[in-house]
């Protein structure tokens, strides 16, 4: 399971004490501190528009900062590596990270996406999701689950590193997350999703507000999207096959049929997902519309080719899809159920 990462508040005697301790024993292999930059970061965020010499700007800073600088912000300790980090307490950090979404997103847009509950399962797009979502601060609270470890093979499309290999994804992503903010609040699932634990990771701690579905088992496909719909969750997909996504809106309509009908009855599924996986895949990603190398790969599934092939630029391409749509959403815009197709291909006259 992740280790979890721990704050130093050297401002507290108590605190700077333990720091000091591990310090000298020699827990943090390496030490980070850059908060002079963020601090002067910080002042122009507070005061764009003023034009303030490097050398005022370095006078204001000494001032903010104070005589004891390892007083100031909040130390964070990444164990899987050994490193600590001085960082600019959680208000300041949030708004010089996000100070240039602004006003793409503007505050009260920021605010209130702060308060969203994101829930992705799958870890290969949804890894690309869940990235994006962090970069742009797009949740209160994000809740990831996927069973599967890293293995070799996943790096045609996953930004880690070879040293992450046998990690479970679930832990790399965190890990990827916190280091990217670590006051970003992540809910791992380490065992996937699944009908045991179906009901917490949906409703636990506050409804999600939105699902994000890139797990490969159909079953759980169909799993998750009639607890979703039952509980008025809307569910997107990205396909990473001519840029397909779906967006189902369970949220203003909980009779919306699962994946838009295209299934046929839904009292025929118990016996077809027993039965008739290769059927079903076809029916929800319509075979007419697959791309001319998807229907080659699909034809040598399990002969030639282990999975479905996914190279990194459909990965991160429908990674962005999701998080604008999810954004969307998110906000209350009119975003209608659907699917849509955002093939490049297509679009630049190159398939």
């Amino acid at each position: 399971m992740q280790q979890a990462i721990a704050f130093y508040n050297r401002s507290s005697p108590e605190q700077d004490f333990l720091f000091r301790k591990a310090l000298e024993q020699g827990v943090f292999r390496e030490v980070h501190d850059s908060i002079h930059d963020q601090v002067k970061e910080l002042i122009l965020a507070q005061q764009p528009i003023e034009h303030l010499s490097q050398e005022k700007l370095e006078e204001r800073a000494k001032d903010l900062i104070g005589n004891n600088p390892e007083a100031y912000g909040v130390w964070v300790y990444y164990p899987w590596s050994g490193r600590v980090v001085h960082l600019l307490d959680e208000t300041d950090f949030v708004a010089v990270r996000t100070i240039r979404n602004k006003i793409k997103i503007n505050s009260f847009e920021q605010e209130l996406l702060s308060h969203k509950k994101v829930g992705v399962v799958g870890l290969s797009v949804g890894r690309s999701v869940c990235t994006t979502l962090a970069l742009q601060r797009a949740f209160g609270e994000l809740r990831i689950a996927d069973f599967d470890k890293l293995e070799l093979s996943n790096m045609n499309r996953l930004l880690c590193g070879v040293h992450e290999i046998g990690l479970a994804k679930t832990d790399s992503a965190v890990r990827c997350l916190w280091e990217l903010d670590p006051f970003l609040k992540l809910s791992p699932f380490q065992e996937g999703l699944t009908e045991r634990n179906m009901s917490e990771f949906f409703l636990a701690g506050g409804k999600l507000d939105l699902v994000v579905d890139e797990c490969d088992s159909i079953a759980m496909k169909f799993a998750l999207r009639r607890f979703a719909r039952e509980q008025g969750i809307p569910v997107i997909m990205a396909t990473s096959d001519r840029g397909l996504l779906d967006v189902e809106r369970f949220d203003l309509n909980q009779n919306t049929p699962l994946f838009h009908g295209l299934i046929g009855p839904e009292e025929d599924l118990p016996h077809r997902i027993k039965n008739d996986i290769g059927g079903l895949t076809m029916q929800i990603l319509n075979r007419e519309r697959i791309s001319a190398r998807g229907k080659e790969s699909l034809a040598l599934l399990g002969k030639e080719i282990r999975s479905w092939p996914q190279l990194a630029e459909d990965v991160y391409y429908g990674g962005a899809q999701v998080a604008w749509a999810a954004r969307k959403i998110l906000l209350g815009k009119d975003f209608p159920g659907g699917r849509y197709y955002f093939d490049a291909d297509e679009i630049s006259g190159t398939a």
